[in-house]
C-alpha cells in the first residue's frame, strides 16, 4: 500500500494460476500480435532508423545503439536495446541513490550527460523504437511493466516483484499514465493492475492510448 497525496493505493495482488495461467490464450494472441505488429513496425520504420542513426553519428561518438542489461519476466536478465541519447559511457558515471523505493523516480531532464539530439529523441520516445527487435527476439512485449534496471530490482520489497510474472513492455498502463514523471511505488500500482486486468483488448487500447500521449508529449523528458 503507498500513500500519494493522501490517496491510498492498494498493490493488487495477483494470483499466477488465476491471473496469468488461465489467461493462456490471451497470452498466445499477444505474442501473435507482437510478432506482426513488431515486424510491421520495423519495416515501416527503417528510413527513420536509418535518419536518427545518421543524426546521433554527427551530434556525438559513440554507438548509436545503446544496449543495457534489464530484468525482464521471471527476473531473467536480457539486453535492452535503445537509441543512445547520452554522450559515450555515460551511465558509467550514474550513481542511483535510493532512500526510498516507492518515491523513486528513474529519469531526470535536467541530466546533463543527454546530447542535443538524445533531448529531441527521448521528448518524441524514438530512443525506444530499436526495441521492436527486443519484441520481435520474445524478450519484450509491446504491452507491459517497463523492464527495471538490476540496481533497482534489488530493492524491491515483495509485493513489488509480482511485475516480473509477465514479459516488459515498451509501453504500459504506467506509461499513458504519466511515462517518466512519476514515482516508483505508483508505476508499480499501475503495473499490477495492467497484469490483473490483462487481455489483448487491453492491450489495444494501450497501444492507442500511448499514440496519444507521445503525440500531446504528455510526461515527456
Amino acid at each position: 500500500m503507498i500513500k500519494d497525496n493522501k490517496v491510498t493505493y492498494d498493490f493488487e495482488k495477483i494470483d499466477e494460476y488465476e491471473d496469468i495461467k488461465r489467461k493462456g490464450f490471451q497470452f498466445f494472441l499477444k505474442r501473435i500480435m507482437d510478432i506482426t505488429l513488431s515486424i510491421i513496425g520495423i519495416v515501416i520504420l527503417l528510413p527513420v532508423f536509418a535518419l536518427i542513426s545518421i543524426a546521433i553519428k554527427l551530434d556525438s561518438k559513440g554507438p548509436v545503439i545503446f544496449k543495457q542489461s534489464r530484468v525482464g519476466k521471471n527476473n531473467k536478465n536480457f539486453k535492452i536495446f535503445k537509441f543512445r541519447t547520452m554522450r559515450q559511457n555515460a551511465h558509467k558515471e550514474q550513481k542511483l541513490e535510493i532512500e526510498n523505493i516507492h518515491e523513486f523516480v528513474f529519469q531526470s531532464g535536467e541530466d546533463p550527460r543527454i546530447t542535443k539530439v538524445g533531448k529531441f529523441l527521448r521528448k518524441t520516445s524514438l530512443d525506444e523504437i530499436p526495441q521492436l527487435f527486443n519484441v520481435l527476439i520474445g524478450n519484450m512485449s509491446l504491452v507491459g511493466p517497463r523492464p527495471e534496471i538490476t540496481e533497482v530490482v534489488e530493492h524491491y520489497p515483495q509485493e513489488y516483484k509480482q511485475r516480473l510474472l509477465v514479459l516488459p513492455g515498451i509501453t504500459g498502463l504506467a506509461q499513458i499514465s504519466g511515462r517518466g514523471e512519476i514515482e516508483l511505488g505508483k508505476t508499480i500500482y499501475y503495473d499490477l493492475k495492467y497484469i490483473k486486468n490483462f487481455s489483448v483488448f487491453y492491450d489495444i487500447k494501450i497501444l492507442f492510448n500511448t499514440i496519444f500521449s507521445v503525440l500531446r508529449k504528455e510526461g515527456a523528458r
